[in-house]
């Protein structure tokens, strides 16, 4: 579970106002990449304890992002508000725990599409904690869209209403994620926080893990490294991508994750969502571009 839901970070300003195809390509690749790391994750919750996948996912990507900083950890460690990091890295944990819990009971596909509800929540929540105002349009489009979220969940189908409603909260968490972002933007770069919040999550479960642990095979323990490298991988693309385009242009890219889980959940585990999902998916996704749409106008009148 990782900052695929929402494109709010905010790295070097793009060069251009336009649209890059190369920032395109690189947000299409975060989606896949962050994909793989889910699927690593559905595969080891059916055979251990969630909060040891967990561990794994953030175990690896501290001990990769120390190969990789090396020389500039130091620099990289210095934040201007510690505790904000700390509040904003324990939101992440949390989604991330939810969000592997969800995985096993229901499939990757399911459960991004249900996760696609991050943003909403997060309009949902802006005027009350960031202050900004949402006007009655979007309010109709947060209602439908989590309209959307319950035709997915079907409350009553007891064989996808737990998973799903772990992945709701999931979202709900991501979504308290993305407004400590936004209230800490401009102050630590992506890398800062990239790397507080996979430290934060490695400590953490490393203190809870070993009442819990069961020990993986060989490959086992290369499939959750594989989960902390697809992680690190992602934010690096999503990094590059925002750098090349604006956010709020590579926010509908982002809705490609529903067709890499769909893609890959059908060739490793023959699992491919009903017409329902795809219909909820459907109502999510057009009320999320929606809320881009109407977002990006307000701007342009504000600008």
């Amino acid at each position: 579970m990782t900052d695929r839901y929402s494109v709010s970070m905010k790295p070097t300003p793009p060069p251009l106002a336009t649209v890059s195809r190369a920032g395109i390509l690189w947000m299409v690749m975060t989606m896949m990449l962050f994909v793989c790391m889910d699927t690593c994750a559905k595969y080891l919750v059916g055979l251990y304890p969630t909060m040891e996948v967990v561990w794994g996912r953030y175990f690896f990507q501290v001990v990769i992002l120390l190969v990789v900083l090396g020389p500039r950890l130091r620099t990289i460690m210095k934040t201007q508000s510690l505790p904000f990091q700390l509040v904003r890295s324990l939101f992440l944990l949390g989604a991330t725990l939810c969000f592997f819990s969800g995985l096993s009971t229901i499939q990757v596909a399911e459960a991004s599409a249900i996760m696609f509800t991050a943003p909403l929540i997060l309009t949902a929540l802006a005027p009350f904690v960031l202050k900004e105002k949402v006007g009655i349009r979007r309010w109709a489009s947060v209602l439908i869209g989590f309209a959307g979220a319950m035709i997915i969940i079907r409350p009553g189908q007891d064989a996808i209403a737990v998973g799903a409603f772990w992945v709701l909260g999931a979202a709900a968490c991501y979504a308290c994620y993305q407004i400590s972002t936004r209230l800490l933007s401009g102050q630590d770069s992506v890398l800062t926080t990239l790397f507080y919040s996979a430290l934060l999550g490695a400590i953490i479960m490393s203190v809870v893990v070993p009442f819990d642990f069961q020990q993986p095979t060989p490959i086992d323990w290369a499939i959750m490294a594989l989960a902390g490298l697809f992680g690190t991988l992602g934010h690096f693309c999503m990094i590059k991508a925002l750098t090349l385009t604006e956010a709020s242009k590579l926010a509908p890219y982002s809705y490609t994750n529903l067709i890499w889980a769909t893609i890959i959940g059908y060739v490793l585990f023959n699992d491919l969502p009903d017409l329902w999902t795809f219909v909820g998916a459907g109502v999510i996704i057009a009320s999320g571009l929606y809320i881009i749409h109407r977002e990006h106008r307000i701007k342009q009148a504000e600008a």
